[in-house]
C-alpha cells in the first residue's frame, strides 16, 4: 500500500489509528471519477479554504464589537471541531477526517514556526536587553508576583478541594500560564487596536520584551531538564546543557556578523535580491532541525535565528514583506484554528470549569492589582496602571503554543485543554479588549484642553512650531517658513522637528529624542540625520532666539497622527506644520502622491491640540531661497482673507511675519458685493484694522480689497495672483458665503478647504507655495475669533483696540489716504 503513519485521533478517545496511503495516489482525477476529498492534496486545500473563509466571516462579525482577530480564528476551529459541527459524524468524516489530521497539523506547524521567526526578526534586540528601568521593574514584578500568587492559589485549591487526578495535575500548569507576558501577545493586540504608540503601549511592549528573555531562558532550562532525564552518561548530560548555549553564542558572534557583513557588501540603495531570501529560509530550516537535534523545541531555533536577523531595512523588512501573507494570513491562522478543532466542550465537567475559571480570573486581577501597587515606583497614575495591567494580560500565540505542548505531553487532558483555551485565551481576550478601548477613550476625554493658537498667544511669548518632515525635498521650504516666522530675542521661535519614517521590519514603533550623539539612531533612519542637520543649521544661524528639539518617529502610517498629536500636546506647540501629500516636479507637473500622508493630515486636522498648517511645497518651481541668510532678498507673502477663525489665525501668522524686515506682506481681503453681515463685517474690520495700524510705518506692507459678486469673480481674482508671491497663507474653513458657491464642487483635497484646494490645483499655474491654516478646534468645535486680536496692543499705542474687539464692535479706523506710499488699496468691482 504505502507508508504507514501513526496519528492521534482528534476525538476524546486515546486510541491510535493507523492509516495507510498510496504514495502515488495523492490527488484525484476529478469528481466524476473519484471523490476529491478522499485524497490528501484536495482535502488539505479544501480545509485551508474553509478555515480561512470561516475565520474571515467570524472576524467581520466580531469587529464591530471590538474583538481581536485571534478570537475569530480560534472560534473558527471550534465551529468545525467536536463542539459544534464536528459533533456530527457526517460533517467530521467529510470535512475534517482523522486521515487528514497529519497534513493539516504539518501546515499549522510551519505556520507557527515561521510566524515566530518573523516575530524574532521584528524584535529589537537592543530594546530587549536594555528596556529601561521602569520596564524592568514592571516586567519582573508582575511576572514573578503573578506566578507566585497563582501557584499559591493552585496549591490551596488542591489542598482544600477534592479534585480528580487529571485536574490536580493540570492546575499547576494553568496557574503557571497566567504569569506569561509574551511580547507577541501584547504586540499583536496593541497593533490591532492601534495603541502601540501610546505611552501605555510603549511601556507594555518594552516590559513584554524583557519578560520574553526570562521566559525563553526558563523554557530552555525546562527542556534541558527533560533531556537530562533521558541521558545516562555525564558526557551526554553535559552536551544537553551546553549545546543550546553554544548555539546561541555561535549565532550571536558568527551568524549575525556574517549577515551584516554580507549586507554591507551589497550595492548601496539596491534592494535585497531573491538569493538572500532563499538563503535565510534554508538557514531557518537548518536552525529548526538543529534545535530538535540538541533536545530543544523546534520553536527555539526559529526564534534564535529570527532575533539574529538585523531588524528593519533592507533584509528584515524584505523578509517580513514576503512572509506576511503566506504565513501571517494563511498558515498561522491554521495553527490557531487547529487548536480550536481540538477543543471539545462536551468533555468539560462543571468542577473543572469553575476551578480553572477562578484561577484565570485571579491571575488577571493579580496583574492589575500589582500594577496599581507599584505606581509609587513607576510614576504612573492609577488609570494608566489599570490600562497597563490589562495590556499585560493579552493572550495569543504564546499561550496557545504553551497549552498545545502540555497537551502533546499529556500533562493536559482534552478536557482541561478545552477549558484552558476557552477561558484563559478566548474569554480573557473577549473581556480585556473592549475594556482597554473604553479606558483609553475615557482617559483622552479627561485630557485638559488649552488655547494653543498664534492669535491667542501671550504678547512676546515663544512661538512653538511643530514641523513634520517625511523627506529631504520639503526641508528648504520648511526652513524658509521658519525664517519668515520672525524669531527675535523678545519673541523667540521654538522648533520641534519630527522626522516621520514608516515602520517596516520592526514590531514595536520607536519615538527617539535625537541629540548630538548618533548611537541610538537605527540604520533605517539614517536619512533623518540629514534632515535634522539641515534644521540645525537654521538653529545655529539664530542661536540667540531659536531652539531646536528634534525627534524621530518610526511607526506605521496609521499610528503617526497619534504620535504627532501627543508630541504637540507634550511640547506645548502653538502650530503644527504638516507636508502636503503631493510633490511637484521641476517642470510644474505633479510627481509623487502619497495617500497615506493625506490620511495622516486629515486625522491631524480632526484631533490636533493646536493650530495646524498644511504646507503645499512648490519651492522647486522658484528655487530654494533663504530669507534671513541672504539679507538682500525679500520674501513675498500673501494672506488671503475672507472671514472666519481660520482666516483670523492666518492673519495673525502673517502679522508676525510682517515684523521681519526681509518679508513683504500683502493682505488680500475679498468682499461680497451687496452682501453684508453687520456683526461679521465689524469683527473682520476690527482684526484687519489692528494689523494695518501696527504696520502703518512698514514699507513692506500692502493691503488690498477685492469686491466680487460670486465664486466666478473670486476664482478669477485668485488666478490673477499669478507669480507675485513666494508663499500664500489662507485659512482652511470659511463661513458660509455666496463667494464660495461652485468652487468646492470639484474639490480634490478636502483637507485644504475650498480656497486652499483651488490654489493648490496644478491647473492654476501658480508657483507660490501654499500654507493652509486651521485654527485649533476645542473638542472638534470652531471657536470665536473675537476672543483676542491678531496683534498685540503694546505700550498703549492703541488704547481702545482690545476693549473694542472684546465687545464685538469695530475699532476706530486709521485715516490713511489711498495714495499713501505705504498702502495699496485695490478695489476690484467685477461686473
Amino acid at each position: 500500500m504505502g507508508n504507514a503513519a501513526v496519528l492521534n485521533n482528534t476525538s476524546t478517545s486515546t486510541a491510535q489509528n493507523i492509516w495507510c496511503y498510496d504514495p502515488e495516489d495523492v490527488s484525484s482525477n476529478g469528481y466524476k471519477v473519484r471523490n476529491p476529498l478522499k485524497f490528501p492534496a484536495p482535502l488539505m486545500v479544501f480545509q485551508l479554504s474553509v478555515i480561512s473563509l470561516t475565520s474571515l466571516l467570524i472576524d467581520a462579525g466580531l469587529k464591530p464589537l471590538g474583538q481581536p482577530s485571534l478570537v475569530a480564528q480560534v472560534l473558527g476551529g471550534i465551529v468545525f471541531g467536536p463542539s459544534v459541527l464536528g459533533h456530527l459524524e457526517s460533517v467530521r468524516e467529510t470535512m475534517f477526517p482523522t486521515r487528514g489530521v497529519m497534513a493539516l497539523e504539518t501546515a499549522a506547524t510551519f505556520g507557527v514556526l515561521f510566524n515566530l521567526f518573523v516575530i524574532g526578526v521584528e524584535c529589537d534586540s537592543k530594546r530587549m536587553f536594555r528596556p529601561g528601568k521602569k520596564a524592568i521593574i514592571i516586567g519582573v514584578t508582575v511576572m514573578f508576583t503573578s506566578l507566585g500568587s497563582t501557584m499559591a492559589l493552585a496549591m490551596l485549591i488542591k489542598h482544600f478541594i477534592v479534585l480528580d487526578p487529571l485536574l490536580a495535575k493540570a492546575l499547576p500548569i494553568v496557574a503557571a500560564s497566567q504569569c506569561v507576558i509574551g511580547f507577541p501577545n501584547v504586540c499583536s493586540l496593541l497593533k490591532e487596536m492601534q495603541l502601540l504608540n501610546t505611552d501605555q503601549g510603549r511601556l507594555a511592549t518594552s516590559s513584554a520584551m524583557f519578560c520574553d528573555i526570562i521566559g525563553l531562558t526558563l523554557a530552555s532550562v525546562g527542556f534541558i531538564k527533560l533531556q537530562l532525564e533521558k541521558e545516562h552518561t555525564v558526557a551526554q548530560k553535559m552536551g544537553s546543557i551546553l549545546s543550546p548555549l553554544i548555539l546561541v553564542i555561535f549565532t550571536v558572534f558568527s551568524i549575525r556578523p556574517a549577515i551584516k557583513t554580507t549586507l554591507r557588501l551589497r550595492p548601496e540603495g539596491k534592494p535585497v535580491g531573491e538569493n538572500y531570501f532563499v538563503c535565510v529560509l534554508i538557514l531557518a530550516l537548518l536552525y529548526i532541525l538543529t534545535a530538535e537535534t540538541i533536545g530543544q523545541h523546534y520553536l527555539f531555533g526559529s526564534l534564535v535565528l529570527g532575533m539574529a536577523i538585523p531588524e528593519g531595512p533592507p533584509l528584515g523588512a524584505a523578509l517580513i514583506r514576503k512572509l506576511h501573507y503566506p504565513v501571517g494570513k494563511v498558515l498561522y491562522p491554521v495553527f490557531l484554528t487547529t487548536s480550536g478543532l481540538k477543543t471539545d466542550i462536551f468533555t468539560i465537567h462543571f468542577k473543572s470549569l469553575w476551578v480553572i475559571a477562578l484561577l484565570v480570573l485571579f491571575g488577571v486581577l493579580v496583574k492589575i492589582v500589582i500594577m496599581m501597587i507599584i505606581t509609587r515606583y513607576t510614576g504612573l497614575t492609577i488609570q494608566d496602571s489599570v490600562i497597563l495591567g490589562l495590556m499585560l494580560n493579552a493572550r495569543g500565540i504564546c499561550d496557545v503554543v504553551f497549552f498545545n505542548l502540555w497537551r502533546v505531553s499529556q500533562a493536559l487532558s482534552d478536557e482541561h485543554f478545552a477549558v484552558a483555551i476557552m477561558l484563559s485565551v478566548v474569554s480573557v481576550m473577549v473581556v480585556i479588549t473592549p475594556l482597554i478601548r473604553f479606558l483609553i477613550r475615557a482617559l483622552e476625554q479627561q485630557a485638559p484642553t488649552m488655547r494653543r493658537t498664534i492669535q491667542h498667544s501671550k504678547p512676546d511669548s515663544e512661538l512653538r512650531i511643530l514641523v513634520c518632515v517625511h523627506d529631504l525635498q520639503s526641508v528648504p521650504t520648511m526652513v524658509n517658513l521658519l525664517e519668515a516666522s520672525n524669531a527675535t530675542e523678545q519673541s523667540p521661535v521654538g522648533v520641534i522637528a519630527l522626522v516621520l519614517i514608516e515602520l517596516v521590519g520592526r514590531a514595536a514603533p520607536l519615538l527617539i529624542t535625537h541629540n548630538h550623539s548618533q548611537g541610538a539612531i537605527p540604520q533605517d533612519a539614517s536619512i533623518s540625520l540629514q534632515i535634522i542637520n539641515a534644521l540645525r543649521q537654521y538653529e545655529l544661524a539664530f542661536e540667540s532666539c531659536v531652539t531646536l528639539q528634534p525627534f524621530i518617529d518610526i511607526t506605521h502610517y496609521e499610528l503617526m497622527p497619534e504620535d504627532i498629536s501627543r508630541l504637540a500636546l507634550d511640547q506645548n506647540a502653538t502650530i503644527a506644520i504638516l507636508p502636503f501629500h503631493k510633490h511637484w516636479e521641476i517642470d510644474g507637473s505633479i510627481g509623487t502622491v502619497s495617500r497615506a500622508i493625506q490620511t495622516i493630515n486629515t486625522k491631524i486636522l480632526r484631533k490636533a491640540p493646536c493650530s495646524v498648517g498644511i504646507l503645499v511645497d512648490r519651492g522647486i518651481l522658484k528655487g530654494s531661497m533663504a530669507t534671513l541668510s541672504n539679507q538682500g532678498n525679500i520674501y513675498h507673502v500673501a494672506v488671503v482673507y475672507i472671514g472666519g477663525p481660520d482666516d483670523a489665525e492666518s492673519l495673525a501668522y502673517g502679522a508676525r511675519m510682517a515684523r521681519h524686515k526681509n518679508v513683504s506682506i500683502t493682505i488680500i481681503r475679498f468682499l461680497m458685493f451687496g452682501y453684508d453681515n453687520a456683526r461679521e463685517r465689524k469683527l473682520d474690520n476690527s482684526l484687519i484694522e489692528a494689523v494695518r495700524y501696527e504696520n502703518s510705518t512698514n514699507e513692506n506692507f500692502v493691503y488690498e480689497e477685492h469686491v466680487t459678486r460670486d465664486g466666478v469673480g473670486l476664482s478669477a481674482s485668485l488666478r490673477g495672483l499669478e507669480n507675485r508671491f513666494d508663499l500664500i497663507v489662507v485659512g482652511r474653513h470659511h463661513e458660509d458665503s455666496p463667494l464660495l458657491v461652485g468652487l468646492g464642487a470639484w474639490s480634490e483635497c478636502p483637507e485644504l478647504g475650498v480656497v486652499g484646494d483651488f490654489l493648490a490645483s496644478a491647473d492654476i499655474g501658480l508657483t507660490a507655495s501654499i500654507l493652509v491654516v486651521q485654527q485649533q478646534r476645542i473638542r472638534g468645535k470652531l471657536m470665536s475669533r473675537t476672543m483676542k486680536p491678531v496683534v498685540n496692543n503694546q505700550d498703549g499705542q492703541y488704547p481702545d483696540m482690545n476693549n473694542a474687539i472684546n465687545n464685538g464692535i469695530s475699532t476706530p479706523r486709521v485715516s490713511v489716504s489711498s495714495d499713501h506710499p505705504r498702502w495699496e488699496i485695490t478695489i476690484d468691482r467685477t461686473n
